[in-house]
């Protein structure tokens, strides 16, 4: 009975530390979980918010190339006394008013515009960069949640199962006890080792609902079955230098540091227009009255065009300042563009060597597990003979705990690991990973906004 029971538990724990829950009909697969992360992640979606907000100031810039058009109307009430030659006194009360419109249009502000727009467009650049970094963040992060929980899952069935098997030892012993072929003693370490085996459980089921609790921030509401997580290796690079090499060219931290250096390289170039001579020109229309009974009623109507150059002789040193500032942060920039591509280069090392050693864990962890399992049915076989004690059978179902235990860490370890190397190395995105799910393209929004002349409210590009 003892043989049997324990063979069942091998057998239902080991199809648990492999990821093979008993039905998957209704269970959810990883690939399902990455798309719902990527549709309703709440970081990511105030990172998609964020971008569009950078669209615009590509309209704002290029709002230097289109006329300024200003309308005014100004209406008062104005008494007058006049003093006649003949010394009488001729007093009124004015109602003057003006209606105009008047339309300025900036000829030249010293390329100003020009390069305002071209910081613009690349900050938008950048903040692509940054929306593809989060969104990578945002996947490895719901990756993490979904192999947490389907580890301490497993863990907790096969902490379950040792439960059952150490209730069923104690039984056992007990039974020998009365028929004198064990001792107290045997009993007693069948006792102690139960109560350890139900803390270890408990242990275990606590970790698994702090797991859920992030898999809910990260993704959603957990099902109650998860498929087994499959890796990525198919998507990966072959050897680690060209890890490193991808990371470095295609890591979106450092496409977006690059970008950082090109718009404040061009910021200089802002700066410096400020020294430079302006050149506007302005148009007027406007028509004034001023209507009384007393006094003369006159009409005017006045049209004008005017060109106007100003040229900055002395500022204080502000526009000095800000230009030398800007070459200190161009400076900066591209001192942080190296740092970056260091830590993408380091990242890229430790995820590789990360998973090229999970796969080694993984192979030791399952060896360690099929020599477990045969060492604990001829320690069952040896104790029946009486040539074990009851210790040694517990020892032995530990050992089998423990190596189970290490063999579930290290395929979780696994499947976050290549994972990880794929986000080091810039691609883990809906589109390699081949999700179905719509992907969000920044693109439109800004596109929609790019020539933008007028319109208050917002476009959130369609189905996203």
């Amino acid at each position: 009975m003892l043989r049997s029971g324990i063979c069942l538990g091998v057998v239902t724990c080991l199809a648990t530390c492999l990821g093979l829950p008993a039905s998957t009909a209704q269970a959810e697969s990883l690939a399902e979980a990455l798309v719902k992360a990527y549709q309703t992640n709440p970081q990511l979606s105030a990172e998609r918010a964020r971008q569009r907000a950078t669209d615009e100031n590509v309209p704002q810039a290029m709002a230097g190339y289109r006329p300024q058009i200003i309308a005014s109307l100004s209406v008062g009430l104005q008494a007058v006394r006049n003093l006649l030659p003949d010394n009488t006194i001729q007093s009124a009360t004015l109602k003057p008013w003006v209606i105009g419109v008047t339309v300025t249009q900036t000829l030249f502000n010293g390329f100003k515009t020009a390069n305002s727009v071209r910081v613009a467009e690349l900050q938008v650049q950048s903040g692509r960069e940054a929306l593809r970094n989060v969104g990578q963040g945002v996947l490895l992060d719901a990756v993490t949640a979904y192999s947490n929980v389907l580890a301490n899952q497993s863990l907790v069935e096969a902490q379950r199962t040792n439960v059952a098997f150490l209730r069923e030892t104690l039984e056992i012993t007990q039974r020998r006890l009365k028929a004198g072929d064990v001792t107290p003693t045997d009993t007693a370490q069948a006792e102690a080792r139960l109560s350890r085996g139900l803390a270890d459980l408990n242990a275990a089921e606590v970790n698994l609902a702090v797991s859920q609790a992030t898999y809910t921030q990260v993704i959603g509401n957990p099902p109650a079955q998860l498929r087994p997580a499959e890796t990525v290796d198919r998507y990966l690079p072959h050897s680690r230098d060209e890890a490193t090499t991808f990371a470095t060219k295609e890591n979106p931290a450092v496409v977006a540091a690059g970008f950082d250096v090109d718009v404040a390289s061009t910021s200089i170039r802002v700066a410096e227009s400020s020294l430079m001579p302006t050149v506007t020109l302005q148009g007027n229309v406007s028509h004034s009255a001023d209507d009384d009974s007393t006094l003369s009623t006159f009409r005017t109507d006045q049209a004008s065009v005017v060109g106007q150059i100003n040229a900055p002789i002395y500022d204080g040193g502000t526009g000095a300042s800000q230009t030398r500032q800007a070459k200190e942060v161009a400076a900066q920039s591209r001192l942080v563009l190296d740092q970056v591509r260091s830590q993408a280069r380091t990242a890229a090392v430790g995820a590789w060597v990360a998973n090229e050693g999970a796969k080694i864990a993984v192979t030791a962890s399952e060896s360690e597990v099929r020599a477990a399992t045969v060492a604990l049915q001829g320690v069952q076989k040896e104790a029946q003979g009486g040539q074990r004690t009851t210790v040694d059978v517990l020892n032995s179902e530990a050992d089998l705990i423990s190596a189970k235990a290490r063999l579930i860490g290290a395929q979780r370890d696994r499947v976050i690991a290549s994972y990880t190397l794929l986000s080091a190395i810039g691609r883990l995105d809906v589109k390699t990973l081949g999700l179905n799910t719509p992907d969000y393209l920044p693109e439109v929004h800004y596109h929609q906004v790019r020539d933008a002349w007028e319109g208050l409210r917002t476009r959130t590009p369609s189905g996203q």
